[in-house]
């Protein structure tokens, strides 16, 4: 006979990309439809097409490494079909569930969902990875609105977020919750050879580069750097990479910064952070960064600076150090402090002792709290 407590889970829908769609927010929906199934009825439903192509020409999918899978997904919406999106609305009123849960990250997808809530029968739970894009453009604000406050309950990852949401919600429900680290990595014990193993020290830059990441003052802080630590360059550069070898060569910093352009399978991104004392995050603004999640996962400390809510995630001279953004003087203070930290804090340690904030199981406490729905 089956187990009678299965059948008294509550029913949920979580609507977001998942593998094999590409990218942090897809590990995300993932590991949180896993977590949510050990306290509810779970029905995943992502997408049959994301981003039209006109939009985002790359591969949006990686079916390399299937660890972030969720067994049933159902791939129905098409986010410019307003058909699939009706029949979607369809769907999830079928199943019934008792709220739906929503990755928010940009307004292209405002005229989506806002057709898709209209439609709905049940509450609507809203996860923003971002309230507003990083990079603003004209009417974004407005388009955010216009989906944000048919929401009925809220989870932000910082403050800052918080603070954004009642800008245009003033009356949101919401709740903070900490990034849940990323565990799902596969663990390297014996990288090979593809990265720089000579050097004494190697820190760590990962992800999309975009300008508010502050990549450039990474480098710059490199030129002011004893030659004993090699930086590590891992990610897309979007067409933008030559600008940033032109800054490497005009700072002699040729044979202590390696770049590795283009996306990262899941597969391979253990090679990277096993390599690495640190992760740095120079951003010059940021709300939170699914890069420290990463980074903890494989118990490795962040470099950070003070902006958005690193400062929430980050302790300063336990799991990782903070600095000023924007200051080359800064980072490279901040550079220097963690490898003379290191002779004597345990940040492995300390990463350990901190990861019950950050689990999984928090989140969907956080979310029963929130919901009132066990």
């Amino acid at each position: 006979m089956p187990e009678t407590t299965d059948l008294k889970k509550n029913k949920v829908v979580i609507i977001g990309p998942v593998y094999p769609f590409k990218g942090g927010i897809s590990h995300y929906t993932g590991l949180l439809c896993r977590a949510m199934r050990e306290r509810y009825d779970v029905a995943m439903i992502s997408y049959s097409m994301q981003y039209p192509r006109i939009l985002f020409r790359k591969e949006q999918r990686d079916f390399g490494n299937d660890s972030f899978r969720i067994d049933d997904t159902e791939y129905i919406i098409n986010t410019a079909s307003i058909g699939s999106i009706h029949a979607a609305a369809d769907r999830i009123n079928e199943i019934d569930p008792a709220f739906t849960v929503i990755q928010w990250w940009h307004p292209y997808f405002s005229p989506c969902y806002r057709i898709l809530i209209k439609r709905l029968r049940s509450k609507v739970l809203f996860i923003c990875h971002n309230v507003f894009p990083h990079e603003r453009f004209p009417l974004d604000r407005m388009l955010t609105k216009s989906v944000l406050k048919r929401g009925d309950f809220f989870i932000l990852h910082s403050e800052k977020e918080a603070e954004e949401l009642t800008s245009i919600v003033p009356d949101a429900k919401y709740r903070v919750n900490m990034h849940p680290t990323y565990s799902e990595f596969k663990r390297v014990e014996s990288p090979s050879g593809a990265i720089p193993v000579d050097q004494a020290s190697v820190i760590l830059f990962f992800g999309f580069v975009r300008p508010y990441k502050g990549l450039r003052i990474l480098i710059q802080a490199m030129s002011l750097i004893p030659e004993i630590v090699h930086l590590n360059i891992v990610g897309d550069f979007a067409g933008a990479k030559s600008e940033y070898e032109n800054m490497i060569t005009e700072l002699h910093l040729s044979d202590r910064i390696s770049i590795r352009d283009g996306y990262v399978p899941d597969r391979e991104v253990g090679e990277y952070f096993e390599r690495c004392d640190a992760v740095v995050l120079p951003y010059l603004d940021a709300t939170q960064s699914g890069i420290a999640q990463i980074a903890f996962g494989f118990e490795k400390p962040v470099i950070a600076t003070n902006v958005g809510g690193l400062p929430e995630v980050v302790k300063d001279g336990e799991t990782g150090v903070l600095c000023e953004a924007g200051s080359e003087e800064a980072l490279k203070d901040a550079i220097q402090r963690f490898f003379e930290l290191k002779k004597t804090v345990d940040f492995e340690k300390n990463i350990r002792e901190d990861a019950p904030r950050f689990s999984w199981t928090h989140m969907v406490e956080t979310i029963a709290g929130l919901t009132g729905i066990d």
